[in-house]
C-alpha cells in the first residue's frame, strides 16, 4: 500500500460496504445473515493491508488482545 490516506476507489467501495452491512446487522430487523458479508469484507486482503497501514501511523486503534489491561499501582 503506497498511501493509506489516499485509498483506491475499490477500497473505498469495500469500506463503505462494511459500514452498510454492519448497520443492517445492528438494525432492529437485522439478523445473523447480515453479519456474513461484512465479515468477508473485513477479511479482504486489500482492507487488511489498509488497516495495517492505518495502525502503523496510529490513525485507527489497535485491536484488543482479549487480555485484561494491567492495573496501575
Amino acid at each position: 500500500m503506497t498511501n493509506p490516506l489516499n485509498p483506491s476507489p475499490t477500497l473505498l467501495a469495500k469500506l463503505g460496504s462494511i459500514i452498510v452491512h454492519y448497520e443492517e446487522f445492528l438494525s432492529p430487523t437485522g439478523h445473523g445473515f447480515d453479519q456474513a458479508p461484512f465479515r468477508v469484507l473485513v477479511e479482504d486482503a486489500e482492507v487488511m493491508e489498509w488497516m495495517k497501514a492505518m495502525r502503523k501511523i496510529a490513525l485507527i486503534p489497535e485491536e484488543r488482545s482479549g487480555e485484561p489491561e494491567p492495573e496501575d499501582g
